[in-house]
């Protein structure tokens, strides 16, 4: 081999290893750009945010603040400004892991298509945010803000910007009830309902609620009255048919003329005065014209209003069947008597034509009962005369045999003696009469299981 050709030979070795060393050198170099980072690479005060918008899957959105905030394409669109600072409070101290500078290929880190492109806007600056992979290693997501790197995030906020449109609206709110003071009944019924601490009327301290009527006031189940009003709160006014509802429209829910409108005073904290105050809330309901006019469909389509506001919400079949449900005697005690056990000192009983008389005793700051001088346990008796309830309310007077009556004795002022009669109205009923008036049939086999607990005490 001769001289020059072996210099080229070394020459081209030469090449080689500088190539190498270089790409070496340069991987180096690189590989100093890939590194851990606890920095915070956005802080925004959602104050200062003008617009807010973003894209993700094929769908956008766009807010902008002018005082309150509004939907770009809608301004009649009520928005919910707390979900736009919850939106905006993923980059109010917005903290990386992991950073990659000057980064190249983004396709790599799903940047260069990204999943989500998040802009917003400030008076003087603008921020294009671009979410792409998540790294199931890191089990963080890659983020870019513009500036030439690439981001792992500490907080992945995609979860947050996957929403529809109806997540961004401001739902009508129901209250918290503290303590309700009235219930307006119009429209399928039409009466109201009082709230009265100092109960003068009935023989139970736990009836609170009332309806007046000419010849007084008549006592309402205080746990009815607290199961309708947590039907109310417990709706779930999500599902809007419209958020800006026109005068006409209202006639294709039937809202016009509303099928019943509920209106509640409640006792509100006012945080301001440290103080409380009666607050007035109004509910609209009413099942879709046009169903309703159809007599034969078991479907239920209904919609509700809040008050005056625009938004139209249709609720379950179930929630208008509960809420419609305000009968007096829907809501009144469905027991026959339904005082304290432990408040009656005395009754007297009449069966097939003989009187007994059973008598409470206080010894030990306990009622020990008595028929004539023999201690007796009541537990039946009690049990029998709690199951006596409502099958249905009734005006109709007794036409047969009296199977049993009672007469008791109250520890209460209001009402110190209460006489039931219970009478044979056919094979599987009997018609309650209380105080001479007549109430409701009950069915007949407790009315059996009251006289056979009798009969253990005074045949004993």
């Amino acid at each position: 081999m001769n001289r020059s050709k072996r210099l080229s030979i070394l020459l081209g070795v030469l090449v080689i290893f500088c190539a190498l060393t270089l790409g070496v050198s340069k991987y180096e170099e690189r590989k100093e750009k890939i590194k851990n980072s606890d920095k915070i690479i956005l802080e925004l005060n959602s104050e200062d945010v003008t617009e807010l918008s973003w894209e993700y899957d094929s769908e956008t959105f766009a807010f902008h603040k002018d005082e309150n905030w509004l939907y770009d394409e809608d301004e009649h669109f009520p928005v919910n400004e707390e979900k736009i600072n919850q939106l905006l409070g993923n980059f109010q101290s917005f903290g990386v892991s992991f950073m990659i500078e000057d980064a190249e290929d983004l396709s790599q880190y799903g940047l260069s298509d990204p999943l989500c492109m998040i802009h917003i806007g400030l008076e003087e600056e603008t921020y294009e945010i671009s979410l792409g992979n998540y790294s199931e290693m890191d089990e963080e997501r890659y983020v870019s803000i513009g500036d030439g790197n690439v981001y792992l995030v500490k907080d992945d906020p995609l979860s947050s910007f996957d929403i529809e449109l109806s997540d961004m609206i401001q739902h009508d709110e129901i209250p918290e009830f503290d303590t309700v003071t009235e219930i307006q009944f119009a429209g399928s019924e039409n009466y109201k309902v009082v709230y009265k601490e100092e109960n003068k009327v009935t023989y139970s301290k736990e009836d609170v609620y009332f309806v007046k009527e000419d010849s007084g006031e008549l006592p309402l189940d205080t746990g009815n009255i607290e199961n309708y009003v947590e039907i109310i709160h417990e709706l779930n006014l999500t599902n809007y048919v419209t958020y800006d509802v026109t005068d006409e429209e209202l006639k294709t829910y039937g809202l016009d003329d509303p099928e019943l409108t509920v209106t509640l005073k409640y006792k509100a904290q006012d945080e301001e005065r440290d103080e409380e105050k009666v607050e007035t809330v109004v509910f609209h309901i009413s099942r879709d014209p046009a169903e309703k006019e159809k007599e034969d469909t078991e479907e239920i389509t209904a919609y509700l209003r809040v008050g005056e506001s625009k938004i139209i919400y249709q609720i379950s079949g179930l929630d208008y069947e509960d809420l419609m449900e305000v009968s007096y005697n829907a809501l009144r005690h469905q027991e026959v008597i339904w005082v304290d056990f432990e408040d009656i000192s005395r009754v007297k009983i009449s069966l097939e034509g003989a009187e007994y008389e059973l008598v409470a005793k206080e010894k030990n700051k306990e009622n020990i009962w008595y028929y004539q001088d023999d201690e007796i346990e009541t537990d039946d008796f009690r049990n029998a005369l709690n199951a006596l309830s409502a099958s249905e309310f009734t005006e109709e007077k007794p036409s047969d045999k009296e199977e049993i009556s009672l007469t008791l004795q109250i520890d209460n002022e209001n009402q110190p003696d209460v006489k039931i009669e219970l009478y044979r109205y056919d094979g599987s009923q009997c018609l309650a009469v209380v105080d001479g008036e007549p109430v409701s049939l009950v069915n007949r086999s407790h009315v059996v299981d009251l006289i056979e607990a009798v009969n253990a005490v005074v045949l004993n």
